[in-house]
């Protein structure tokens, strides 16, 4: 039995309310031992600091603003993620970051947001578990403003190409892989990456309950962390490492990440 840390989960997820602790259950079962619950808005904040109070030892919380949230990201907002980020739950600050592809928030809505979460991310000297989509150059000409103050950084969600990874890994910046590995049309590029990310730089991830593994039995495709085992199976291959090896290497490199 494998001891995994799913470092993205949205376990405060309405769809998670009719079965969570069945969900958490499954979770444990499938040897994935721990969980960091991502805060995407105040009010996701709230809740992932709180499943994590319920649940010590077990679950953990990130605090922040996701970018398609970053119109909502007030003075009072950012202030109160500041506030809830003192909690000794919280491990990292965001979900923050730039998303140029759906552009549900304005531009520089997000990148004031993403600002202000990499600058308390410093004040605070937390982790930061990041967000980019079709923002690369951008969001890494905010990033390298913060990198010389910021601590450890994810990429969570990874799905870039070789130019992306080459540019995060040469800023020392963590990779969080999800079931995007799994699909055999899309993540083709993601797979021939693998083996070039550093075993001390990668971490797993479900993004619960979005991204659900291609071909697991689950209703309306609907993702859990109990499916964490697709994703570390999918990498191990792609690495060219054994599982056993890839769930010790992926377990340290997160513990240490947050400080677990």
């Amino acid at each position: 039995m494998h001891d995994l840390i799913d470092i993205g989960v949205n376990l405060g997820s309405r769809q998670f309310d009719r079965d969570r602790e069945a969900v958490l259950q499954r979770a444990q079962a499938a040897g994935v031992r721990r969980m960091i619950v991502t805060g995407t808005t105040v009010e996701a904040t709230r809740t992932a600091v709180a499943l994590a109070r319920e649940r010590p030892g077990v679950l953990f919380a990130t605090s922040g603003i996701h970018p398609h949230e970053s119109s909502r990201a007030s003075r009072e907002a950012l202030e109160e993620i500041a506030v809830l980020s003192r909690a000794t739950e919280v491990r990292a600050i965001g979900e923050c970051g730039l998303d140029f592809d759906r552009d549900f928030s304005p531009r520089p809505a997000q990148e004031a947001a993403f600002e202000a979460q990499l600058e308390l991310a410093c004040e605070r000297k937390l982790p930061v578990f990041l967000h980019e989509r079709e923002a690369h150059d951008r969001f890494l000409a905010i990033l390298a403003r913060f990198r010389p103050r910021l601590g450890a950084a994810v990429v969570h969600c990874f799905t870039g190409g070789a130019r992306e990874l080459d540019a995060y890994l040469a800023h020392d910046l963590h990779l969080g892989i999800t079931g995007w590995i799994c699909d055999e049309r899309r993540g083709t590029g993601l797979r021939a990456l693998i083996a070039r990310i550093p075993a001390d730089r990668l971490m797993i991830e479900t993004d619960a309950p979005y991204l659900a593994p291609p071909g697991v039995k689950t209703s309306h495709r609907r993702n859990e962390p109990a499916f964490l085992t697709h994703v570390l199976e999918a990498v191990a291959r792609a690495a060219g490492r054994p599982p056993e090896q890839v769930a010790a290497e992926t377990t340290r490199v997160a513990e240490l990440f947050f400080r677990l």
